[in-house]
């Protein structure tokens, strides 16, 4: 058995129109400073989203969904974010926001394997 790791959770929401408060989950990070580890795992759900928003772009929320999933990784060369270490990209993207995209409080948990974490907790939190 390996060791047990403290790490960090958030589901990353869809909100469609945010004075209403109706979000959709569309995916998951995790934070393992033990492991040295950030990982994100998503969803485009458009049918549930068109389901609250008729109206909604649904091309803007993929391209809000892949600059989080660039600043989380660390990929993007153009984001003074994304050059940022893991655990301030992680405080970063699970900062409240009043925007389409939101994440969820930030929750603790132990685990062996972060990536295998996120996978479960990907299943169960956005299917």
């Amino acid at each position: 058995m390996q060791e047990l790791r403290l790490f960090e959770y958030a589901v990353i929401r869809i909100v469609p129109r945010p004075e209403r408060e109706e979000f959709v989950n569309a995916g998951v990070m995790v934070y393992c400073p033990g492991k040295k580890f950030l990982g994100i795992r998503t969803l485009m759900p458009e049918a549930k989203l068109l389901a609250l928003d008729p109206n909604l772009s649904l091309e803007e929320v993929k391209l809000h969904l892949h600059a989080f999933q660039e600043i989380c990784c660390g990929k993007s060369p153009d984001s003074p974010i994304a050059q940022l270490d893991n655990a301030s990209r992680f405080r970063w993207l699970t900062a409240t926001r009043s925007a389409i995209l939101q994440t969820s409080k930030v929750h603790p948990g132990l685990c062996e394997d972060p990536e295998v974490t996120l996978e479960k907790l990907f299943l169960e939190m956005v299917g």
